[in-house]
């Protein structure tokens, strides 16, 4: 019986969209949370007024829920009385039904997936900057080494630690997210923006079916520990050099 619930796999019609989203949301997120997360990052570790309170406000959304960050951001896109809705109606433009678009709801969920947990990468790689062999870096000043010249060549190598781990953190989390898709969409529109977690849900609470959800929960565990051990072992070996 076990072995016929992973050959269910290839005979089920939804089990490919699934694994897709799943990868656009681990992917996704992680490509979004290291860009805007090492961005601000490098603004805060500038001695700028009221960095501390910002780096506060912008990790805040890490310390909330995904369930009531799902609901907050889902009064703002829904169709009716929805808040970006109201703005566009107000600014003369037609309302959007934002979750009937498959497409377009999986890139929602992406993106406010990363706004909620940016603020861990950034925490990660503050760590790292300020860790940094400032003799290094007035040798390189020293050097005639400045702007991005100095970023790429002296600063980036220097973060790999951090970034290999705010990387891995993040992909795990975008790999197997689950609030904020069963807040926003329920998985909906029919199957379309299912990740293997929520997929693994309906399958086991709706569909009764608790064997093939367990051969489902296995193909995600393989996935996260395979990519992740992929992802250390290249990142350990990546030239970082110029």
């Amino acid at each position: 019986m076990g072995a016929l619930n992973y050959k269910q796999l290839f005979k089920d019609a939804n089990f490919k969209l699934v694994l897709v989203n799943t990868l656009v949301y681990g992917v996704g997120s992680t490509i979004i949370q290291q860009i805007l997360g090492l961005g601000l990052a490098l603004l805060l570790n500038a001695r700028i007024k009221g960095r501390n309170l910002l780096r506060a406000i912008i990790y805040l959304p890490a310390l909330v829920a995904p369930v009531i960050m799902g609901t907050m951001y889902y009064f703002i896109f829904q169709y009716q009385q929805g808040a970006l809705n109201t703005v566009m109606t107000a600014l003369g433009f037609q309302k959007q039904a934002w979750f009937n678009n498959p497409t377009a709801s999986v890139i929602i969920i992406t993106v406010i997936n990363s706004i909620q947990f940016v603020g861990v990468s950034m925490i990660i790689y503050l760590a790292g900057l300020q860790t940094l062999d400032q003799s290094v870096m007035e040798a390189a000043s020293l050097d005639g080494a400045t702007g991005w010249n100095k970023f790429w060549n002296i600063t980036l190598p220097l973060l790999q630690p951090s970034f290999t781990t705010s990387v891995v953190l993040n992909l795990i989390g975008g790999l197997k997210l689950f609030d904020m898709i069963k807040i926003l969409t329920g998985g909906g529109p029919g199957y379309a923006t299912n990740s293997l977690s929520t997929y693994i849900s309906s399958v086991y609470f709706d569909a009764q079916n608790a064997g093939y959800a367990s051969a489902l929960g296995v193909v995600l565990f393989v996935i996260i520990a395979v990519l992740t051990y992929l992802l250390n072992v290249g990142l350990a070996k990546l030239n970082w050099e110029a």
